[in-house]
C-alpha cells in the first residue's frame, strides 16, 4: 500500500482544516497517511525533535507540507521541523519522493506563494519531485484554485473559516499527489 506523509503546523486551524481535507481524501482513496501536526513541545531549545516521525516519513512515497504564511514564509514551528531535516539531508533519504505544499494567510495576497516556494526549495534540497496544482486560476471545470497559485494550495481567511473552494483545492491536490504516486509506483 502506498503511504503519504502529511506534516503541518496550524495555529488558527485554517491550515489544519486544509490538511484534514487532504488526509480524508487520501484515506478515501485507500492510501495510508502518516499525518502529523507539529506541536511546540517537540521543539526543544529551538530544535524539532521527533525521531519516530522521521522514521515513518522515510517510508512514505510522498510528503505534503503545510504551514500558515507568517511574515512571508513558513511558521517558526514548521521551520524548526525543516531545519531538523538537515540531520539526514547529506544522505538524501527523501530523494525520489514526491512533495507538495499547503499554506494559508489572512490577506488575499499575503505572500503565500513565497511560503510554497520555500517548501519547494526544501523538497529540492532533499532531491524530491514537486507536485503542483495543474489547475488554472479559478478553474471553473473543477471548482478549484480560487486564488490562482500554481505551486500548491493557498487559502485566505481572516476569521478562521475556510472557503469551500479552498477545501476543494486541498482535496484536488491530494488527488494529484495520489495520481503521481501511483504513476511512480508502476
Amino acid at each position: 500500500m502506498a503511504k503519504i506523509g502529511l506534516v503541518y503546523f496550524t495555529n488558527t486551524d485554517v491550515t489544519g482544516k486544509l490538511c484534514a481535507e487532504v488526509q480524508q481524501r487520501l484515506e478515501a482513496m485507500d492510501f495510508a497517511v502518516v499525518a502529523h501536526r507539529i506541536d511546540g513541545n517537540e521543539i526543544i531549545q529551538g530544535r524539532f525533535k521527533n525521531e519516530g516521525l522521521f522514521d515513518a516519513l522515510f517510508h512514505c512515497d510522498a510528503i505534503i507540507f503545510g504551514s500558515p504564511t507568517y511574515m512571508g514564509s513558513v511558521s517558526a514551528q514548521f521551520k524548526a521541523f525543516a531545519d531538523a531535516t538537515s540531520d539526514f539531508w547529506q544522505e538524501q533519504k527523501w530523494a525520489g519522493k514526491l512533495a507538495a505544499g499547503i499554506t494559508s494567510g489572512t490577506a488575499h495576497n499575503g505572500d503565500q506563494a513565497s511560503t510554497l516556494g520555500y517548501m519547494q526549495l526544501l523538497a529540492s534540497q532533499h532531491g524530491m519531485l514537486w507536485v503542483s496544482l495543474d489547475a488554472p486560476f479559478n478553474d471553473q471545470t473543477r471548482g478549484v484554485n480560487r486564488l490562482g497559485c500554481h505551486l500548491g494550495v493557498t487559502a485566505q481567511s481572516a476569521d478562521g473559516e475556510v472557503h469551500n473552494v479552498d477545501l476543494k483545492t486541498a482535496a484536488y491536490l491530494a488527488e494529484n499527489v495520489a495520481k503521481y504516486v501511483e504513476k511512480f509506483r508502476e
